[in-house]
């Protein structure tokens, strides 16, 4: 395995920083582990020879390895269910009620490989049922890095991704595809709109505002500085009385936040 130097080291922490708020001063082992066999196989004898090959690669496919090898996480279907029990119980109903235009706009921001938005999707078909037709309930999944929006778009994942959801939904929302290999079904394929995005920009472009954020197991890569901003930019992206939820390992500034806590890892703009 490659044994990286410190001064290749830092100036990788530093260009990662800068430009993605992503900070890995304290994941020396992680980047030695995750990126040794991409610069063995590619020839690159240091870290520095690699990081100036990424920089002068004007296609920006080897910048997408970087940032996936560096930042992709295993994902499953139904993670964290105590938001989704959430999004059914509380919020759906009472956006619901309060909404004249039938018009519910969801961000799953870092999407990844698309496990969560395609879940989100899911409880959303089973709670509105037959009267989804009236809604629109498409959901903006963005991300960085185009090898896993390529991989999100295709909706084609292992059976182990699949475990944690109801026989009934693994065989209402999916199809296998070949092997252990299952399918989105397209009803719910259709519903998720991904994009291309980094949550580094400081000016969120969407027209409309948000009534439900999700980003989670995302700002643990971030420094504190970068937190506090994107968090601070999600409640400015947010309708009065929308909905953040991060991960359950994660946390916002409290004392700072403009955002109401609910409970742990669910915030709201806006009083309770």
């Amino acid at each position: 395995m490659v044994k990286i130097k410190r001064d290749e080291f830092m100036r990788l922490v530093t260009y990662m920083r800068d430009n993605y708020g992503i900070n890995l001063e304290q994941k020396l082992t992680l980047v030695e582990g995750r990126l040794w066999s991409v610069m063995e196989k590619k020839g690159f004898k240091t870290l520095d020879e690699y990081i100036s090959y990424i920089q002068n690669d004007r296609t920006g496919e080897e910048l997408d390895t970087l940032l996936t090898r560096l930042t992709t996480n295993y994902s499953y279907f139904n993670r964290e269910d105590n938001h989704y029990k959430f999004l059914v119980g509380t919020v759906l109903p009472e956006l619901t009620a309060r909404l004249k235009e039938k018009d519910l706009r969801i961000w799953s921001a870092g999407c990844s490989t698309g496990e969560e938005a395609y879940t989100t999707a899911m409880y959303l078909d089973d709670y509105f049922g037959y009267h989804k037709k009236e809604w629109d309930t498409r959901i903006l999944a963005t991300d960085i890095s185009p090898n896993v929006l390529k991989l999100a778009g295709e909706a084609e994942y292992p059976e182990d991704r699949l475990k944690y959801l109801s026989p009934l939904w693994k065989q209402k929302y999916f199809t296998r595809a070949h092997g252990d290999i299952f399918r989105v079904n397209d009803n719910i394929r259709k519903e998720v709109i991904f994009r291309s995005f980094n949550l580094m920009e400081t000016v969120l472009p969407f027209r409309k505002k948000f009534h439900v954020i999700f980003c989670r197991n995302v700002m643990i890569y971030f420094t504190k500085d970068t937190r506090d901003a994107l968090v601070e930019r999600y409640y400015d992206a947010l309708d009065p009385g929308g909905y953040l939820f991060i991960g359950l390992s994660e946390t916002v500034n409290k004392t700072d936040t403009r955002f109401t806590f609910i409970q742990p890892s669910i915030y709201r703009k806006g009083p309770k």
